[in-house]
């Protein structure tokens, strides 16, 4: 099991999560987001630590052409794809750009965790649906809905999780990964990196490692 800290905008918040142990950073792609990342800042991120952690683009619909040329002036090693991209789209993102795709799927049932299983791609994500959202409420699924789920395909939990309740999600999901974006921010876009070693801190016990 790994850590991904998304919503990463800076160098300073990227390091910090480098240093904390992070299996990746994730830099959002999408302006209508509050942790919108600069292409500028997101160079500088990818330049400086993708030798040290995956760096994953996310994106929310978008064209191929604007992902691999992401891909490219970033230097990213995956894509999150958190819209309501299908399943060749997925598959033609991972064939152009070379890099190992993560698809997000937004539960609110457990359809939607069976649902998942047509992405053939490289790991699902777990998120809670929002109406009108993609990602970042803040706000948790039931995480019973992923109790016993078996897949061939890793999964990463994300939607709600802080340093007080990330332990007892992990202990029902068993996940590959978990994600945090919220909980651990001083404001959108801004980690706390206090929030942050706190969260790295809960999960250790959890039987979470450093890459």
């Amino acid at each position: 099991m790994r850590v991904k800290i998304c919503g990463i905008t800076n160098l300073d918040d990227a390091a910090e999560a480098v240093l904390l142990g992070a299996w990746a950073v994730g830099l959002i792609h999408y302006d209508r987001s509050p942790r919108a990342v600069d292409p500028g800042a997101a160079a500088e991120i990818g330049a400086a630590f993708r030798r040290k952690c995956e760096v994953v683009g996310v994106f929310v619909n978008p064209t191929l052409d604007e992902v691999a040329k992401a891909v490219e002036n970033v230097g990213m090693t995956m894509v999150q794809l958190n819209g309501s991209e299908g399943e060749s789209f997925c598959a033609e993102v991972a064939r152009k750009t070379g890099v190992k795709v993560i698809k997000a799927i937004h539960v609110s049932s457990a359809a939607d965790v069976h649902a998942a299983e047509s992405y053939r791609t490289d790991f699902h994500l777990f998120d809670k649906r929002g109406k009108g959202l993609w990602g970042g409420t803040g706000e948790s699924f039931d995480w019973e809905l992923l109790r016993g789920h078996r897949s061939d395909i890793p999964d990463i939990l994300a939607g709600g999780l802080r340093p007080d309740n990330v332990a007892a999600a992990i202990a029902v999901t068993q996940p590959f990964a978990v994600d945090v974006a919220s909980g651990v921010e001083a404001e959108p876009g801004r980690k706390d990196h206090a929030a942050m070693a706190a969260f790295f801190e809960a999960v250790q016990p959890a039987g979470i490692t450093a890459p």
